[in-house]
């Protein structure tokens, strides 16, 4: 299926070969800069930026002068980033699915009104939902989402359909989050859908995502079992050296 046409061009040509890749060996080599310009009729700059992504992702590995070849693709996913959970299977290799637990339109809670800026009385848009890879249950995921959005996503199939893309093509692109992460036990809900005994460690990730205009769309919670499921963080060392001063 072609990327869909409301995308930038960098991010339609990156879904393209994000697809491409999927049929294609370690160690490939992929066309040149210069024919993806060609192929695609865009300027070498698009190219690059859907290539770097590609590359921040640890799925490519560019070689100046050389080109750029396939690598064994990561089993996780970088703590600075967030790739929509079925391109982020599909990178592994694995079958993405979802089972729909709940979907809903009801007054915020005070925790919720406060982390979309949201006035207490305002509504928001519950989706809750079970991520598998393979039929093996990943993650118990809980998005609050603002009430502009509860048409969309009301009308859309979150089994099989990224959210994200939902709204996307209703024109709310998502740009920018902040994450915490913790471990957390199991609770006897995540043990029964997750398949874990209760009381497991889990890893939980909540997130605020706002759009390209800064307003606060999606409020996630994420529950994975800890053997299913990590997050790989970048970071640099800050010199030791420095005094603090008062």
């Amino acid at each position: 299926m072609p990327p869909a046409s409301w995308l930038p061009h960098y991010r339609q040509i990156e879904l393209a070969l994000r697809e491409r890749l999927s049929a294609m060996r370690p160690g490939e080599r992929l066309p040149s800069d210069t024919d993806l310009c060609r192929e695609f009729r865009v300027s070498r700059m698009t190219v690059r930026n859907a290539m770097q992504r590609l590359a921040d992702d640890g799925l490519i590995q560019r070689i100046p002068g050389i080109g750029s070849f396939v690598v064994e693709p990561p089993s996780h996913r970088y703590a600075d980033r967030l790739l929509a959970f079925s391109h982020e299977m599909q990178r592994q290799g694995r079958t993405p699915t979802s089972r729909l637990l709940a979907r809903e339109v009801r007054p915020a809670t005070d925790g919720e009104a406060s982390a979309l800026r949201l006035r207490p009385s305002e509504t928001v848009v519950v989706v809750r939902r079970l991520r598998l890879a393979d039929g093996v249950p990943i993650a118990l995921e809980t998005a609050i989402l603002a009430p502009g959005t509860a048409d969309v996503v009301l009308a859309a199939d979150l089994e099989r359909g990224s959210l994200h893309e939902v709204l996307a093509a209703a024109g709310m692109r998502l740009q920018r989050g902040n994450a915490t992460i913790t471990a957390e036990p199991a609770t006897p809900t995540d043990a029964r859908l997750l398949g874990v005994p209760e009381g497991e460690p889990l890893l939980v990730e909540r997130r605020v995502i706002s759009d390209a205009h800064g307003r606060s769309v999606e409020a996630t919670e994420s529950r994975y079992p800890g053997d299913r499921y990590a997050l790989d963080v970048r970071f640099v060392v800050e010199d030791g050296s420095a005094q603090v001063r008062s």
